[in-house]
């Protein structure tokens, strides 16, 4: 009981700072709370890639996809049971799943290179999603496309050519231009994930994320299976809980602000990705890497800023 009693003014203080950061970051303009929630998503799925790489070095591509998303809806399960079965009917069944299988391939093609191309590297090719995104919000969603954001995507990518140009001949060429395709496949994914926010929570679609992505991976993990170390099993318990922590905060991105605005601040993860790959792998960043990082940057605080001084309070 004194322990208890130790314990609440603190949690009480805990508690207050937790809201009076919740009522401040409410007040912030709607551009720049969806660029906020995209930002803590790179990152979270920055920390996803580095573990996932780990993994995809010991064990299967197919597999480690299958774990990664089975152990997302683990996770989640007691959630789930928590506000009901019920609470997570989507409104459109096949629409997730079609979703889920588009996600499915483009994870497959990922995994197939992540293997054998450094993390920064990795991440760089896939800042190329957004390009394809920003064009895929013209045409399915009509967005409208401020010269701003196709300014701060133009210097992005630019940035990451400047990142990947050089090492395009080198021995991980032909992984680079694998990964390179499962961008506009992740770009397609991820509009059908915005038109599916207009029925259906965020919660719902993350989990139906996971139940469909692991039931179309499931048949190609089983063909080269190999069972998890103890450390193994861990380590995928820990990338359920950063996924669905990552596409969580991405939706919630979606359903604040434009999907091409939110776009832009992606071109960050760069700069978490080769810190990453430093620490974990000793992948040390090379000169053009830091070079199109500080341009990345650039042009991520430029719009940042920009859409914060557009939006409406």
């Amino acid at each position: 009981m004194a322990v208890e009693a130790k314990r609440s003014p603190r949690r009480n203080v805990v508690l207050r700072r937790a809201g009076v950061a919740r009522r401040r970051v409410a007040r912030l303009p709607p551009a720049v709370r969806g660029l906020l929630w995209a930002v803590l998503s790179g990152l979270l799925f920055v920390l996803l890639n580095t573990l996932m790489r780990g993994l995809a070095l010991a064990l299967d591509a197919f597999q480690t996809q299958f774990l990664r998303y089975a152990f997302g809806l683990l996770v989640m399960t007691p959630f789930i049971l928590r506000s009901g079965i019920g609470a997570f009917q989507p409104h459109n069944v096949k629409g997730q799943f079609l979703r889920g299988a588009v996600h499915t391939v483009g994870l497959g093609l990922w995994f197939i290179a992540i293997p054998h191309i450094t993390l920064a590297d990795t991440t760089a090719l896939g800042f190329t999603t957004p390009i394809f995104i920003m064009i895929g919000a013209v045409l399915v969603f009509r967005e409208r496309l401020r010269w701003e954001r196709w300014l701060a995507a133009a210097i992005g990518f630019a940035g990451v050519l400047i990142v990947v140009a050089p090492k395009l001949s080198g021995g991980g060429g032909s992984y680079m231009l694998i990964m390179l395709t499962s961008a506009p496949i992740f770009a397609a994914s991820f509009l059908m994930t915005k038109a599916l926010t207009r029925h259906d929570r965020t919660e719902v679609i993350v989990v139906w994320q996971s139940i469909s992505v692991a039931l179309c991976s499931l048949p190609l993990g089983l063909l080269h299976w190999h069972w998890p170390s103890a450390w193994q099993w861990g380590t995928f318990v820990l990338c359920g809980m950063l996924g669905s922590a990552g596409h969580y905060c991405l939706t919630r991105s979606f359903t604040i602000a434009d999907i091409s605005a939110t776009q832009s601040v992606k071109f960050l993860d760069l700069v978490w990705a080769a810190a990453l790959g430093w620490l974990v792998f000793s992948d040390v960043p090379s000169r053009s890497t830091l070079i199109g990082g500080v341009v990345i940057c650039a042009s991520t605080l430029w719009i940042a800023r920009r859409e914060g001084k557009r939006s409406p309070a």
